[in-house]
């Protein structure tokens, strides 16, 4: 005999009180029948459609190890026959299930699945122990919802996702309207600092010619092909002093 099987005995008077353990023992012909318990934790997965209290439909899987009591084999066999975890386990977990998803929405199974799987837990055992089962480990395996659910969680974050674009490109253009304002104030700015340079010193449109003819000197000596321009139209007639005496005139006169 196997260490991991208990057996009752059926004889002509009934079920004996006495469970025999592994080893060495007698059979009568004709008067003993064993029936044979395996007790070691068998595995099984079920799997139950609930509904949260949100009302979305959840499927769960939960995997059960259980295993018979034994010290209570006559009464399970009495009961339930040797497919007791046929008989009970199914019926106990859907019950269970229900009574535990019902508290929860369908967001919080997901953030608060540890709570849930503690919940069943507790739950199922207790509930197991008054068909004499043992329950040596329950969990959670697979959560999952609806089809419609999904497809409005997926959305859901499209928008979101879609709000904070917009949101970011709300923002960037308030930073461009603002970049634009203050550079807008700062040629403002230049702009007067430029006119009252201008007028507090006439030297300074020399300055500014000196730079332009030099600037665009450079720029055609770099040019692979001939140009024939005029010396006054682009300020290269730098020698000519008659327009700077005429805005020296005009600047003083302004003054005055």
């Amino acid at each position: 005999k196997q260490w991991y099987q208990r057996r009752v005995a059926i004889t002509a008077g009934g079920l004996q009180s006495t469970v025999y353990r592994e080893g060495l023992n007698f059979k009568v012909p004709w008067l003993h029948r064993p029936i044979i318990f395996d007790i070691r934790a068998t595995p099984r997965r079920i799997t139950s459609p609930t509904g949260s209290k949100d009302l979305q439909t959840v499927n769960i899987s939960l995997r059960v190890l259980s295993r018979p009591d034994p010290t209570a084999l006559q009464t399970i066999y009495r009961k339930l026959s040797v497919d007791f975890n046929d008989r009970v386990l199914p019926s106990i977990v859907n019950e269970v299930l229900k009574s535990v998803v019902a508290q929860f929405n369908a967001s919080q199974l997901i953030t608060q699945r540890q709570l849930v799987s503690d919940m069943v837990r507790e739950q199922l055992v207790e509930r197991a122990s008054d068909f004499n089962i043992i329950l040596e480990d329950v969990a959670i395996t697979d959560l999952t919802f609806s089809q419609q659910y999904t497809a409005a969680v997926e959305a859901k974050q499209i928008a979101q996702q879609e709000a904070q674009r917009a949101a970011i490109l709300v923002e960037k253009a308030v930073q461009e309207r603002q970049q634009k304002v203050v550079q807008a104030e700062g040629e403002t700015q230049a702009a007067l600092l430029l006119g009252e340079a201008i007028d507090n010193n006439p030297g300074y449109l020399k300055l500014r010619r000196l730079t332009a003819a030099r600037q665009i000197a450079s720029t055609i000596a770099r040019s692979q092909n001939k140009v024939y321009l005029e010396a006054d139209s682009l300020f290269l007639n730098i020698r000519d002093t008659s327009k700077d005496e005429e805005l020296t005139a005009t600047t003083s006169s302004k003054s005055k």
